[in-house]
């Protein structure tokens, strides 16, 4: 396009030269034409003038002809130049249909590759090769375990008296999220490492009148799994100076709790006493007892006020 309209302005440069040549042989043929009436120049002279005219005149149309070639050019060349643009148009719409077609084939491709949300262990995969599956077709169950949640429950009792304590006490740290707690596993071993309370159920199950907790222990290794059995303990409170008995010394008739007691003459009486909270297989007194006193662990379903016995102590 450039040449077409560098030979254009050449030939539009011509005609302006040709014409201004032809202005003046023009002016030539005017001033000989009267003077070749009165004879005062040759007739050959005029003549020549008129003849120099007509070639400067021709010269002007051959010139003006050159420009029209010139502009034919430059149509043509524009007429390239547009289908050219157009060619390049086509040539964008193919690229942008080719990457529309990469970023579906990406998409089609990323639907094959399946990424747990999660990090953890995965289980014995449900799905092999070849099966065809869709979003609710489970692949395997990936499991957080480092670290792991223990769910464990509560009484309504106890949790109550837990938290009446924990807003009675002002000590700092002095609440739930600071418990440490305890796992025991099902060969009765202790768990090494020591778990934090994480949260409570929003309500008391009105079947068991159980509360659902949950806590979080380091996991290191992988050692436990989903689904294990443990039980899970914590120091809650201190109690200085507690009178602690059997579970099995101590007997309940419609809510009342009485334990059998061994007098100083070896002959059983009942008493009524008030239990407080359970420490593993041990129920403490909290009225009703005195330290020292003895109590009948063993065969209490046989015992009966006043029987004489003879007493041998636990060890």
């Amino acid at each position: 396009m450039a040449q077409a309209n560098s030979q254009l302005l050449q030939a539009q440069a011509q005609v302006a030269q040709a014409q201004a040549n032809q202005v003046k042989t023009q002016l030539d043929v005017n001033k000989y034409a009267p003077l070749a009436e009165q004879k005062a120049v040759t007739q050959q002279d005029y003549d020549n003038a008129a003849q120099t005219n007509v070639a400067a005149k021709a010269q002007v149309e051959a010139v003006q002809a050159g420009v029209e070639a010139a502009r034919a050019q430059l149509r043509v060349s524009n007429a390239q130049i547009g289908t050219a643009k157009a060619a390049i148009a086509t040539a964008k719409g193919q690229v942008e249909n080719a990457r529309a077609a990469v970023k579906t084939a990406a998409l089609n491709l990323s639907f094959t590759r399946v990424i747990s949300p999660i990090d953890g262990i995965a289980g014995i995969a449900l799905g092999q090769v070849g099966d065809l599956i869709n979003a609710s077709s489970p692949l395997t169950t990936v499991s957080t375990l480092d670290p792991i949640k223990v769910y464990f429950t509560l009484s309504e009792q106890e949790y109550i008296r837990f938290t009446q304590r924990n807003l009675i006490d002002s000590q700092q740290d002095s609440n739930v999220a600071h418990l440490e707690l305890e796992l025991i596993l099902a060969d009765g071993s202790t768990y090494p490492q020591q778990g934090s309370f994480l949260f409570a159920d929003r309500q008391v199950d009105p079947k068991t009148g159980a509360i659902r907790m949950a806590g979080a222990f380091p996991n290191p290794g992988s050692v436990l799994r989903p689904g294990q059995y443990g039980r899970v303990r914590a120091v809650t409170s201190t109690k200085e100076g507690a009178l602690l008995v059997p579970q099995r010394a101590v007997s309940e008739l419609q809510g009342s709790y009485q334990v059998a007691v061994v007098g100083v003459d070896n002959k059983v009486s009942l008493r009524p006493v008030k239990v407080g909270e359970r420490v593993d297989t041990m129920w403490i007194i909290e009225d009703g007892l005195k330290p020292g006193e003895r109590v009948v662990a063993e065969g209490t379903q046989k015992v009966k006020p006043g029987v004489l016995v003879d007493p041998k102590p636990k060890l």
